[in-house]
Formats: structure tokens, C-alpha cells, sequence
């Protein structure tokens, strides 16, 4: 937890650089264009399909038969893509930091807080794209199956949260080391810390739910990232080499 807290305090010092302002605002602004595009052009279709699917689970027609859901049924889809929006924008705007803004990011926060690792750009930009698509396609997924569950009144805060937190850490730390370490230091990192970045990404859902703060997630997202993996990079190789078994 510790280790959590300190990238989360050391990345909001970094959002404060002026370098940063900028990154705060036009990937989200591109973020909303591209939805508000597709939301005049399909919102009213993609409504009626929502419910058309919501009407096949027989939970759903349980649920919306009780008072004072039935008040609700009718708007149930719209009030779904509205809930959907604001999350959509984030998740576009962080696919978009993590493969355009991230290596400037990583550059920017390994010059002033961690000079003293050598950059040895283990990450590509087809390896970023790659990482990207690959956290889409299993949040698609994941999204999908759960989506029945999020009518349940215990699930519904939870769920959300724990999938924008896989995908948050699967986007994101990737793209925090591919500049400074080695392709296996990258893996390494991932295996070790597999618990820890999860928390990260489930803290950075959190914050992206908060009105108007959560519209600086992604940006604050990719730093805290950075912070992390680059401490925990520090770290393994300070680590003493046992033999010659292990070389990252």
C-alpha cells in the first residue's frame, strides 16, 4: 500500500508541471468529439438495440415489472448510454494518451525524479498498439458477461470499478516502462506486481468517477503508472544478480 500511495502522491506533483497542462486537455477533448460524433449520429439506435437485448434476460423483465423500476423501463437504455458516456470518453482518452503521449510522459517524469536509470526502450510503438487493443478486446468482453450482473444492487458499484481498474493497469503499464526497461525487466515487473497494479488501476477508476476531477484521470493515470514502474525498476536492479541465471 505504501508503494501504492507514494506514486499516487509523486503523480499529482508531476500533473502540476506546465508540460502536463496541455496533456490534461486535448486528448480528452478528442475523446468527446469522437463520441458526441457517434452519439448524434447513433444514440437513438443504439438505445433500441439495448433494450431489445435487456428485454431477452428474464431477470431484466422480473425486474422492471417491480415498482419503482417499472417508472424507469422505458428510459432504461437511454439512461444506460448516458451512464456509459462520460467512461466511454475516459477509456478513449486513455487509449490515446497510453499510445501517443506516454514515451514523452515517461521521458519528461525519468529525466526529473529518476535520471539515474538507463533508458533501455524494452517497448515498441506496434508492442503499445498491441497492448492497447489487446486491454479493449478483454474489457469488451468482460463487459459483455458482466453487464446482466450490473442490475443487481450489491454487483452494480462493483463490478464497473474492478473492470475500469483491469483496464486502467493492462493500458497502462505497459507503456510506463517500454522507454526505460528491458523487454524481460517489463515482464518482471508485471509478474511481480501483479496485485499492486491492480489496486492502481482500481484507485484511478475511483478517481475517474468523481465529476469533473475524473476528466484529468487520464492523464494523472499515465503518471502514476510511470512513478510506479519506474521505482519498481530502480529496485530490481539494485537487486544483487545471483550467478548468471537471472539477466534483465
Amino acid at each position: 500500500m505504501e508503494r501504492i500511495l507514494e506514486a499516487l502522491a509523486r503523480a499529482f506533483g508531476s500533473l502540476l508541471h506546465p508540460r502536463m497542462l496541455w496533456l490534461m486537455v486535448w486528448p480528452v477533448l478528442v475523446a468527446l468529439a469522437i463520441w458526441v460524433a457517434f452519439a448524434a449520429l447513433y444514440w437513438g439506435a443504439a438505445a433500441r438495440w439495448i433494450d431489445g437485448q435487456l428485454h431477452q434476460w428474464p431477470f431484466y423483465e422480473w425486474a422492471v415489472s417491480i415498482w419503482p423500476l417499472t417508472l424507469v423501463a422505458a428510459w432504461f437504455a437511454w439512461l444506460l448510454l448516458l451512464f456509459l458516456f462520460i467512461p466511454m470518453v475516459l477509456i478513449t482518452a486513455v487509449l490515446i494518451i497510453s499510445v501517443v503521449s506516454m514515451p514523452a510522459m515517461a521521458t519528461h517524469v525519468g529525466e526529473r525524479d529518476y535520471a539515474e536509470i538507463a533508458r533501455r526502450k524494452g517497448g515498441t510503438f506496434i508492442g503499445s498498439i498491441w497492448n492497447a487493443v489487446a486491454a479493449l478486446v478483454f474489457f469488451g468482453l468482460l463487459f459483455a458477461v458482466t453487464l446482466p450482473l450490473w442490475l443487481i444492487p450489491l454487483l452494480w458499484p462493483v463490478l464497473p470499478i474492478a473492470l475500469f481498474g483491469y483496464f486502467n493497469q493492462r493500458v497502462f503499464r505497459y507503456d510506463a516502462l517500454a522507454e526505460h526497461g528491458s523487454a524481460a525487466e517489463i515482464a518482471e515487473i508485471i509478474r511481480r506486481r501483479r496485485g499492486e497494479l491492480f489496486l492502481l488501476g482500481v484507485a484511478l477508476a475511483l478517481i475517474g468517477h468523481i465529476p469533473l476531477v475524473g476528466f484529468f484521470m487520464p492523464v494523472y493515470g499515465g503518471l502514476v503508472f510511470i512513478h510506479y514502474g519506474l521505482a519498481r525498476l530502480a529496485e530490481l536492479r539494485s537487486e544483487p544478480i545471483e550467478g548468471s541465471a537471472r539477466r534483465v
